[in-house]
Protein backbone atom coordinates (compact mmCIF):
# COMPACT_ATOMS: atom_id res chain seq x y z
CA UNK A 1 0.00 0.00 0.00
CA UNK A 2 1.20 3.52 -0.78
CA UNK A 3 2.10 5.94 1.99
CA UNK A 4 -0.87 7.69 3.56
CA UNK A 5 -1.70 11.21 2.47
CA UNK A 6 -3.14 12.99 5.51
CA UNK A 7 -5.83 15.64 5.55
CA UNK A 8 -3.67 18.13 7.47
CA UNK A 9 -0.51 16.94 9.16
CA UNK A 10 2.02 18.91 11.26
CA UNK A 11 4.75 20.70 9.30
CA UNK A 12 7.85 21.75 11.20
CA UNK A 13 9.98 24.61 9.97
CA UNK A 14 13.37 23.58 11.35
CA UNK A 15 14.08 26.27 13.94
CA UNK A 16 11.71 25.00 16.63
CA UNK A 17 14.44 22.98 18.35
CA UNK A 18 16.55 26.09 18.83
CA UNK A 19 13.92 27.63 21.10
CA UNK A 20 13.14 24.33 22.83
CA UNK A 21 16.82 23.68 23.53
CA UNK A 22 17.22 27.18 24.94
CA UNK A 23 14.37 26.44 27.34
CA UNK A 24 16.04 23.20 28.45
CA UNK A 25 19.42 24.87 28.84
CA UNK A 26 17.93 27.60 31.05
CA UNK A 27 15.68 25.10 32.89
CA UNK A 28 12.60 27.11 31.81
CA UNK A 29 10.20 24.18 31.55
CA UNK A 30 7.33 25.56 33.65
CA UNK A 31 4.28 27.38 32.26
CA UNK A 32 6.16 30.67 32.10
CA UNK A 33 9.41 31.94 30.63
CA UNK A 34 10.94 33.81 27.69
CA UNK A 35 9.40 31.57 25.03
CA UNK A 36 5.89 32.21 26.34
CA UNK A 37 6.54 35.96 26.39
CA UNK A 38 8.17 35.84 22.95
CA UNK A 39 5.43 33.74 21.39
CA UNK A 40 2.76 36.12 22.68
CA UNK A 41 4.64 39.11 21.27
CA UNK A 42 5.12 37.34 17.93
CA UNK A 43 1.37 36.74 17.70
CA UNK A 44 0.53 40.31 18.66
CA UNK A 45 2.86 41.60 15.94
CA UNK A 46 1.46 39.21 13.35
CA UNK A 47 -2.16 40.12 14.08
CA UNK A 48 -1.21 43.76 13.42
CA UNK A 49 -3.81 45.18 15.80
CA UNK A 50 -3.92 46.78 19.22
CA UNK A 51 -4.32 43.47 21.04
CA UNK A 52 -2.80 41.49 23.90
CA UNK A 53 -2.36 37.73 23.54
CA UNK A 54 -2.31 35.14 26.29
CA UNK A 55 -0.78 31.76 25.39
CA UNK A 56 -2.79 28.86 26.80
CA UNK A 57 -2.94 25.08 26.79
CA UNK A 58 -5.64 24.87 24.09
CA UNK A 59 -8.06 26.90 22.02
CA UNK A 60 -10.84 25.29 24.05
CA UNK A 61 -9.29 26.66 27.24
CA UNK A 62 -9.17 30.12 25.64
CA UNK A 63 -12.84 29.92 24.72
CA UNK A 64 -13.75 28.84 28.25
CA UNK A 65 -11.89 31.78 29.77
CA UNK A 66 -13.48 34.17 27.26
CA UNK A 67 -16.94 33.01 28.31
CA UNK A 68 -16.06 33.44 31.98
CA UNK A 69 -14.80 36.97 31.36
CA UNK A 70 -18.01 37.76 29.46
CA UNK A 71 -19.87 36.89 32.65
CA UNK A 72 -21.41 33.63 31.45
CA UNK A 73 -22.75 31.65 34.39
CA UNK A 74 -25.06 28.74 35.21
CA UNK A 75 -28.45 29.13 33.55
CA UNK A 76 -27.30 31.69 30.96
CA UNK A 77 -27.58 31.29 27.20
CA UNK A 78 -24.86 31.72 24.58
CA UNK A 79 -25.42 31.87 20.83
CA UNK A 80 -23.09 29.64 18.83
CA UNK A 81 -22.59 28.83 15.18
CA UNK A 82 -23.97 25.34 14.53
CA UNK A 83 -21.62 24.44 11.66
CA UNK A 84 -18.42 23.98 13.65
CA UNK A 85 -16.35 21.52 15.67
CA UNK A 86 -17.71 20.59 19.10
CA UNK A 87 -14.94 22.52 20.87
CA UNK A 88 -16.76 25.74 19.91
CA UNK A 89 -19.83 24.69 21.91
CA UNK A 90 -18.51 22.49 24.71
CA UNK A 91 -17.12 25.35 26.86
CA UNK A 92 -20.63 26.84 27.01
CA UNK A 93 -21.67 23.77 28.95
CA UNK A 94 -18.56 24.01 31.16
CA UNK A 95 -20.10 27.25 32.44
CA UNK A 96 -23.46 25.59 33.07
CA UNK A 97 -25.00 27.65 30.26
CA UNK A 98 -27.15 26.57 27.32
CA UNK A 99 -25.97 26.84 23.69
CA UNK A 100 -28.37 28.45 21.23
CA UNK A 101 -27.39 27.27 17.77
CA UNK A 102 -27.63 29.36 14.60
CA UNK A 103 -27.59 28.23 10.97
CA UNK A 104 -25.01 29.13 8.33
CA UNK A 105 -25.32 31.27 5.21
CA UNK A 106 -24.29 29.94 1.81
CA UNK A 107 -21.50 32.40 0.94
CA UNK A 108 -19.02 31.72 3.75
CA UNK A 109 -20.68 28.71 5.45
CA UNK A 110 -20.51 30.75 8.65
CA UNK A 111 -23.10 32.27 10.99
CA UNK A 112 -26.13 33.65 9.15
CA UNK A 113 -26.78 37.25 10.26
CA UNK A 114 -30.53 36.90 9.58
CA UNK A 115 -30.83 33.79 11.72
CA UNK A 116 -28.62 35.42 14.37
CA UNK A 117 -30.96 38.37 14.81
CA UNK A 118 -33.99 36.08 14.78
CA UNK A 119 -32.40 34.05 17.59
CA UNK A 120 -31.57 37.13 19.67
CA UNK A 121 -35.04 38.59 19.34
CA UNK A 122 -36.75 35.32 20.21
CA UNK A 123 -34.53 34.63 23.24
CA UNK A 124 -35.13 38.17 24.52
CA UNK A 125 -38.89 37.69 24.07
CA UNK A 126 -38.56 34.60 26.27
CA UNK A 127 -36.75 36.61 28.95
CA UNK A 128 -33.30 35.22 28.18
CA UNK A 129 -30.99 37.75 26.54
CA UNK A 130 -27.90 35.85 25.35
CA UNK A 131 -24.69 36.63 27.24
CA UNK A 132 -22.34 36.17 24.25
CA UNK A 133 -22.15 35.26 20.56
CA UNK A 134 -19.58 32.71 19.38
CA UNK A 135 -18.89 33.14 15.67
CA UNK A 136 -16.54 30.76 13.86
CA UNK A 137 -14.31 31.38 10.82
CA UNK A 138 -14.89 27.94 9.33
CA UNK A 139 -11.90 26.25 7.66
CA UNK A 140 -10.19 29.65 7.63
CA UNK A 141 -13.00 31.47 5.80
CA UNK A 142 -13.84 34.79 7.48
CA UNK A 143 -17.44 35.25 8.57
CA UNK A 144 -19.51 38.27 7.51
CA UNK A 145 -18.19 40.34 10.38
CA UNK A 146 -19.71 43.70 9.38
CA UNK A 147 -23.26 42.35 9.57
CA UNK A 148 -22.62 40.20 12.64
CA UNK A 149 -20.86 43.00 14.52
CA UNK A 150 -23.67 45.45 13.75
CA UNK A 151 -26.24 43.06 15.19
CA UNK A 152 -24.13 42.35 18.27
CA UNK A 153 -23.69 46.07 18.92
CA UNK A 154 -27.40 46.72 18.39
CA UNK A 155 -28.29 44.31 21.19
CA UNK A 156 -25.14 44.97 23.25
CA UNK A 157 -23.95 41.36 23.26
CA UNK A 158 -20.20 40.66 23.17
CA UNK A 159 -18.70 38.64 20.32
CA UNK A 160 -16.20 35.85 20.88
CA UNK A 161 -14.42 34.95 17.63
CA UNK A 162 -13.45 31.33 17.25
CA UNK A 163 -10.52 31.87 14.88
CA UNK A 164 -8.99 28.49 15.74
CA UNK A 165 -8.86 27.64 12.03
CA UNK A 166 -8.23 31.16 10.75
CA UNK A 167 -4.77 32.39 11.76
CA UNK A 168 -3.59 34.24 8.66
CA UNK A 169 -7.09 35.01 7.39
CA UNK A 170 -8.42 38.56 7.10
CA UNK A 171 -11.72 40.34 6.53
CA UNK A 172 -11.38 43.70 4.78
CA UNK A 173 -7.69 43.64 5.64
CA UNK A 174 -8.21 43.06 9.37
CA UNK A 175 -6.99 39.86 11.01
CA UNK A 176 -9.56 37.28 12.06
CA UNK A 177 -9.59 37.00 15.82
CA UNK A 178 -9.35 40.77 16.38
CA UNK A 179 -12.98 41.81 15.76
CA UNK A 180 -14.75 40.57 18.90
CA UNK A 181 -14.23 41.33 22.56
CA UNK A 182 -12.15 38.14 22.55
CA UNK A 183 -10.57 36.02 19.86
CA UNK A 184 -9.56 32.37 20.05
CA UNK A 185 -6.56 30.77 18.31
CA UNK A 186 -5.55 27.10 18.18
CA UNK A 187 -2.19 25.45 17.62
CA UNK A 188 -3.41 21.86 17.63
CA UNK A 189 -1.41 19.36 15.59
CA UNK A 190 -3.52 19.80 12.46
CA UNK A 191 -3.67 23.61 12.40
CA UNK A 192 -1.94 26.09 10.08
CA UNK A 193 0.95 26.15 12.60
CA UNK A 194 1.22 23.88 15.60
CA UNK A 195 2.78 23.76 19.04
CA UNK A 196 1.69 20.07 19.23
CA UNK A 197 -1.16 21.33 21.39
CA UNK A 198 -1.99 24.79 22.62
CA UNK A 199 -4.03 27.89 21.95
CA UNK A 200 -4.26 31.58 22.70
CA UNK A 201 -6.74 34.18 23.86
CA UNK A 202 -6.72 37.47 21.96
CA UNK A 203 -7.74 40.41 24.18
CA UNK A 204 -8.16 44.13 23.58
CA UNK A 205 -7.00 45.31 27.00
CA UNK A 206 -4.13 44.44 29.29
CA UNK A 207 -6.68 44.02 32.07
CA UNK A 208 -8.49 41.25 30.18
CA UNK A 209 -5.22 39.48 29.42
CA UNK A 210 -4.06 39.75 33.02
CA UNK A 211 -7.34 38.29 34.23
CA UNK A 212 -7.07 35.43 31.74
CA UNK A 213 -3.53 34.63 32.88
CA UNK A 214 -4.65 34.83 36.52
CA UNK A 215 -7.50 32.36 35.93
CA UNK A 216 -5.30 30.10 33.81
CA UNK A 217 -2.73 29.67 36.61
CA UNK A 218 -5.16 28.44 39.30
CA UNK A 219 -6.27 31.97 40.30
CA UNK A 220 -3.74 32.29 43.08
CA UNK A 221 -4.11 35.49 45.08
CA UNK A 222 -1.14 37.79 45.69
CA UNK A 223 -0.10 36.38 49.06
CA UNK A 224 2.98 34.66 50.48
CA UNK A 225 0.91 31.51 51.02
CA UNK A 226 -1.48 29.72 48.67
CA UNK A 227 -4.75 31.63 48.84
CA UNK A 228 -7.60 31.50 46.36
CA UNK A 229 -10.62 33.80 46.13
CA UNK A 230 -11.68 32.59 42.67
CA UNK A 231 -11.97 29.25 40.91
CA UNK A 232 -8.89 28.80 38.74
CA UNK A 233 -7.74 26.50 35.95
CA UNK A 234 -4.52 24.88 34.78
CA UNK A 235 -4.68 26.44 31.32
CA UNK A 236 -1.35 28.22 30.79
CA UNK A 237 0.98 27.23 27.94
CA UNK A 238 4.38 25.81 28.93
CA UNK A 239 7.65 27.44 27.94
CA UNK A 240 8.65 24.28 26.02
CA UNK A 241 5.48 24.28 23.92
CA UNK A 242 5.80 28.03 23.32
CA UNK A 243 9.29 27.41 21.95
CA UNK A 244 7.79 25.25 19.22
CA UNK A 245 5.36 28.08 18.52
CA UNK A 246 8.14 30.64 18.14
CA UNK A 247 9.81 28.47 15.51
CA UNK A 248 6.51 27.96 13.74
CA UNK A 249 5.83 31.70 13.62
CA UNK A 250 8.94 32.08 11.47
CA UNK A 251 7.28 30.02 8.71
CA UNK A 252 3.64 31.05 9.17
CA UNK A 253 3.58 33.18 6.01
CA UNK A 254 4.93 30.26 3.97
CA UNK A 255 2.37 27.90 5.48
CA UNK A 256 -0.52 30.18 4.55
CA UNK A 257 0.80 30.49 1.00
CA UNK A 258 1.15 26.69 0.72
CA UNK A 259 -2.44 26.13 1.91
CA UNK A 260 -3.73 28.70 -0.55
CA UNK A 261 -1.73 26.99 -3.27
CA UNK A 262 -3.57 23.75 -2.47
CA UNK A 263 -6.88 25.60 -2.78
CA UNK A 264 -5.97 26.82 -6.26
CA UNK A 265 -4.83 23.30 -7.13
CA UNK A 266 -8.36 22.09 -6.46
CA UNK A 267 -9.96 25.04 -8.24
CA UNK A 268 -8.00 24.09 -11.37
CA UNK A 269 -8.96 20.41 -11.15
CA UNK A 270 -12.67 20.99 -10.61
CA UNK A 271 -13.00 23.81 -13.15
CA UNK A 272 -13.76 21.13 -15.75
CA UNK A 273 -16.03 19.00 -13.57
CA UNK A 274 -19.67 20.05 -13.57
CA UNK A 275 -21.50 19.66 -10.29
CA UNK A 276 -18.61 20.25 -7.89
CA UNK A 277 -18.14 23.60 -6.13
CA UNK A 278 -14.85 24.50 -4.44
CA UNK A 279 -15.29 26.50 -1.21
CA UNK A 280 -13.88 29.93 -2.13
CA UNK A 281 -13.99 33.55 -0.99
CA UNK A 282 -17.23 35.30 -2.02
CA UNK A 283 -15.45 38.62 -2.71
CA UNK A 284 -12.13 40.44 -2.28
CA UNK A 285 -13.21 41.49 1.22
CA UNK A 286 -12.48 37.93 2.33
CA UNK A 287 -8.98 36.46 2.49
CA UNK A 288 -8.90 32.86 3.68
CA UNK A 289 -5.83 30.93 4.77
CA UNK A 290 -7.68 27.91 3.29
CA UNK A 291 -6.62 25.84 6.27
CA UNK A 292 -8.75 23.10 4.77
CA UNK A 293 -9.88 23.05 1.16
CA UNK A 294 -13.43 21.77 0.81
CA UNK A 295 -15.94 21.02 -1.92
CA UNK A 296 -19.67 20.52 -2.34
CA UNK A 297 -20.72 17.60 -4.55
CA UNK A 298 -24.07 17.88 -6.35
CA UNK A 299 -25.24 14.27 -6.47
CA UNK A 300 -27.88 15.02 -9.11
CA UNK A 301 -25.45 16.61 -11.56
CA UNK A 302 -22.58 14.21 -10.98
CA UNK A 303 -24.47 11.02 -10.22
CA UNK A 304 -22.06 10.55 -7.31
CA UNK A 305 -21.96 11.59 -3.65
CA UNK A 306 -19.29 13.07 -1.43
CA UNK A 307 -19.26 9.74 0.41
CA UNK A 308 -18.50 7.92 -2.83
CA UNK A 309 -15.52 10.24 -3.33
CA UNK A 310 -14.35 9.81 0.26
CA UNK A 311 -14.31 6.05 -0.20
CA UNK A 312 -12.44 6.39 -3.50
CA UNK A 313 -9.76 8.41 -1.70
CA UNK A 314 -9.67 5.85 1.09
CA UNK A 315 -8.97 3.05 -1.37
CA UNK A 316 -5.78 4.91 -2.35
CA UNK A 317 -4.86 5.55 1.31
CA UNK A 318 -5.74 9.25 1.08
CA UNK A 319 -7.54 10.88 3.99
CA UNK A 320 -10.56 13.10 3.35
CA UNK A 321 -13.38 13.95 5.72
CA UNK A 322 -17.01 15.12 5.68
CA UNK A 323 -17.60 18.68 6.85
CA UNK A 324 -18.28 19.23 10.54
CA UNK A 325 -21.60 17.70 11.54
CA UNK A 326 -23.67 20.69 12.76
CA UNK A 327 -23.96 20.97 16.51
CA UNK A 328 -27.77 21.02 16.48
CA UNK A 329 -27.64 17.55 14.87
CA UNK A 330 -25.36 16.12 17.56
CA UNK A 331 -26.92 13.73 20.11
CA UNK A 332 -25.42 15.64 23.04
CA UNK A 333 -27.12 18.89 21.91
CA UNK A 334 -30.39 17.39 20.65
CA UNK A 335 -32.46 19.51 23.04
CA UNK A 336 -30.67 22.81 22.40
CA UNK A 337 -32.64 25.56 20.59
CA UNK A 338 -31.80 26.10 16.91
CA UNK A 339 -32.54 29.03 14.59
CA UNK A 340 -32.33 29.09 10.83
CA UNK A 341 -33.18 26.78 7.98
CA UNK A 342 -31.27 23.81 6.54
CA UNK A 343 -28.12 25.39 5.08
CA UNK A 344 -25.78 23.74 7.59
CA UNK A 345 -27.48 20.38 7.15
CA UNK A 346 -27.12 20.49 3.36
CA UNK A 347 -23.48 21.51 3.66
CA UNK A 348 -22.87 18.50 5.88
CA UNK A 349 -24.72 16.15 3.52
CA UNK A 350 -22.78 17.25 0.43
CA UNK A 351 -19.45 18.64 1.65
CA UNK A 352 -16.02 17.03 1.79
CA UNK A 353 -12.70 18.32 3.16
CA UNK A 354 -9.73 17.43 0.96
CA UNK A 355 -6.03 16.94 1.76
CA UNK A 356 -4.70 20.44 2.40
CA UNK A 357 -1.37 20.13 4.19
CA UNK A 358 1.39 22.63 3.55
CA UNK A 359 3.84 19.70 3.31
CA UNK A 360 2.15 17.85 0.44
CA UNK A 361 4.54 17.00 -2.40
CA UNK A 362 4.09 17.09 -6.16
CA UNK A 363 3.78 13.30 -6.05
CA UNK A 364 1.04 13.60 -3.43
CA UNK A 365 -0.82 16.09 -5.62
CA UNK A 366 -0.49 13.78 -8.60
CA UNK A 367 -2.06 10.93 -6.64
CA UNK A 368 -4.89 13.16 -5.44
CA UNK A 369 -5.56 14.44 -8.96
CA UNK A 370 -5.62 10.91 -10.38
CA UNK A 371 -8.23 9.75 -7.86
CA UNK A 372 -10.44 12.74 -8.64
CA UNK A 373 -10.02 12.40 -12.41
CA UNK A 374 -10.68 8.65 -12.38
CA UNK A 375 -13.69 9.13 -10.13
CA UNK A 376 -15.46 11.90 -12.02
CA UNK A 377 -14.28 11.59 -15.61
CA UNK A 378 -13.19 8.06 -16.50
Amino acid sequence: MQDKIWLSSPHMGGTELKYVNEAFAANWVAPLGPNVDGFEKDLETYLNADVKVGALSAGTAALHLALIQCGVEYGDEVICQSMTFSASANPITYCGATPIFVDSEKDTWNMCPVALEEAIQDRISKGKKPKAIIVVHLYGMPAKMDEITAIAEKYEIPIIEDAAEALGSTYKGKACGTFGRFGILSFNGNKIITTSGGGALVCHTQEDKDQAVFLSTQARDNAPHYQHSHIGYNYRMSNIVAGIGRGQMEVLHDRVEARRKMHHFYVDIFSNIDGVEVFSEPSEDFYSNHWLSAILVDAIKTGKTREDLRLAFLEDNIESRPLWKPMHMQPIFADAPYYGKDVAEKLFDNGLCLPSGSNLSDDDRARIKKVITDFFIK
